[in-house]
C-alpha cells in the first residue's frame, strides 16, 4: 500500500499547544508512577521491543537511547542521519550496547534511499531489521532497481552501487509539484516540528 504524508499545493496547518501538553504530560508521569513505580523502564511491561528515530537527524539524537539501553532498534534512515556514513557511526555506537538497525523505510523515501538503507543493511553487523513498504508501480517503472522483496526477505540483486536507475524519459511525463508535510503552529502562530 501506497504511504504519502505529503499533501499537495499548500501545507495542512494544525495547532499545537506546549502549554497544554506540559500541563496533561506531569499528570499522566505521576499517575503512572503511582501505578506502577518510579524505577522500572518501560521494556519491564512489554514483550515489544522499543524502536525509535526514524526522525532523527544525528548520532546525538539517539545517543542516550542507545548508551542507557532503552531501545532495541535503531530507526534512523539514510537521507536524514546523513547518509550512509554517518549512519554507519550511529550504527557502530549501537553495536557496543547491543542495539540493533531497523531503518525506517517507507514509501515517501525513494527507491534510491530503500536501495542505500538495504546496502547499509548488510555492511553492519548489528543489523536487525529493515521495514518495507512497496513503492507505487509508477514509481518503480520510473526508478527501475535491482533489489527485490521476497518471502519476507530483500535482496539487493546484482547490479553496481546502489542498482537503482532512472527512466528520465519516463520520469518527464510526470512533472514535479510541491508537496509539504503538515505543519504545526504554535497558539502564539510560531511554527512546531510535525
Amino acid at each position: 500500500m501506497h504511504y504519502e504524508p505529503a499533501e499537495v499545493d499548500a501545507p495542512t496547518e494544525n495547532l499545537w499547544s506546549s502549554e497544554l501538553y506540559l500541563e496533561f504530560v506531569p499528570k499522566l508521569f505521576e499517575r503512572l508512577r503511582r501505578e506502577f513505580g518510579t524505577a522500572l523502564l518501560m521494556r519491564q511491561h512489554t514483550t515489544t521491543p522499543p524502536a525509535v528515530g526514524e526522525v532523527f537527524d544525528s548520532i546525538h539524537d539517539c545517543q542516550q537511547l542507545i548508551q542507557e539501553q532503552l531501545i532495541d532498534y535503531i530507526r534512523t534512515t539514510v537521507v536524514h542521519a546523513g547518509g550512509i556514513s554517518h549512519l554507519r557511526k550511529i550504527a557502530n555506537l549501537a553495536e557496543m550496547y547491543h542495539v540493533k538497525t531497523g531503518s525506517h523505510g517507507a514509501t515517501d523515501l525513494s527507491p534510491v534511499c530503500m536501495a542505500a538503507a538495504l546496502h547499509f543493511d548488510l555492511s553492519v553487523p548489528n543489523f536487525g531489521i529493515q521495514e518495507y513498504m512497496r513503492h507505487s508501480e509508477g514509481t518503480d517503472r520510473v526508478f527501475p532497481h535491482s533489489y527485490t522483496f521476497a518471502d519476507g526477505m530483500m535482496f539487493p540483486g546484482d547490479k553496481p552501487g546502489l542498482g537503482v536507475d532512472i527512466d528520465e524519459g519516463l520520469a518527464a511525463q510526470f512533472p514535479y509539484r510541491r508537496a509539504y508535510l503538515p505543519i504545526n503552529r504554535k497558539l502564539d502562530g510560531t511554527m512546531h516540528s510535525w
